[in-house]
């Protein structure tokens, strides 16, 4: 069978352990799928090609995570971030897909480098940020999202303040799934949503559905806290190795 945007076989398998493996450290620390997915799928094609994919698949796992999260869901964060993602979602994705491709590995593996900073730096504030500072956050989070990574500018803002670890939660499943979903008309009138990215979610549902399962149940021996900093140090090891590509 023919792979998805031309894909050899060896960058298929890369992809394929690398989507499982994303999704085990999504479902055991909540973190990463996304930003794990596109800097490794831009060592071996278009790292643009599986922005849609990793956004569908998210959708998904959003879903599974919903159960019993609503009521915990804080709606005015979510409306506030919105009214910035909004305004950053046409010129995300205007920019990265108006660029060669090794100016989106560049752009890409930067801007995830800076966000491991901010959150390996555990940046902490007294009280909890309200207002324009979310929606400044929600701006960055939409232009971050024309790469599918909405999560880490609104992940590092979260973990800054003092927000109970259930709302932190909700409210994050919430707005993830919002933005996503507003993410993909975008995407698909820049050509970057298709039947190859509908095969490629396809063939990836078993491994997304595992990785998931078995990072929830929690197999390994890590504690969360430090089993998410390895994940970072991770994803900083593949923005480098993107930046790398772009350059050689």
């Amino acid at each position: 069978m023919a792979l998805p945007f031309d894909l050899s076989a060896g960058a298929g398998l890369w992809l394929a352990a690398l989507i499982l493996g994303a999704a085990v450290i999504r479902g055991y620390s909540g973190f990463g799928f996304s930003a794990l997915v596109v800097a490794g799928a831009a060592l071996v094609t278009q790292p643009l090609n599986f922005v849609a994919v990793v956004l569908i698949c998210e959708v998904i796992l959003t879903a599974q995570a919903a159960r019993g999260a609503l009521p915990d869901v804080d709606w005015g964060r979510v409306g506030r971030l919105m009214a910035g993602a909004v305004v950053g979602l046409p010129l995300g994705v205007w920019a990265l897909t108006s660029v060669g491709i090794d100016t989106a590995r560049i752009v890409i593996a930067v801007f995830v480098l800076a966000m491991c900073a901010i959150l390996l730096a555990g940046w902490r504030v007294a009280r909890e940020l309200r207002g324009l500072p979310e929606a400044g956050v929600g701006l960055a989070s939409g232009l971050a999202n024309a790469a599918a990574m909405a999560g880490l500018p609104v992940a590092a803002f979260f973990a800054a303040q003092p927000i109970s670890p259930a709302g932190f939660r909700a409210t994050l499943i919430a707005y993830f799934a919002i933005v996503d979903l507003a993410t993909l008309p975008f995407l698909w009138r820049a050509g970057h949503v298709s039947g190859d990215s509908l095969l490629a979610v396809g063939l990836a549902l078993p491994l997304l559905l595992l990785g998931n399962w078995a990072g929830s149940r929690r197999f390994l021996a890590a504690a969360p806290r430090d089993f998410r900093r390895m994940a970072i140090g991770l994803l900083a090891v593949l923005a480098l190795l993107g930046l790398g590509r772009a350059f050689v």
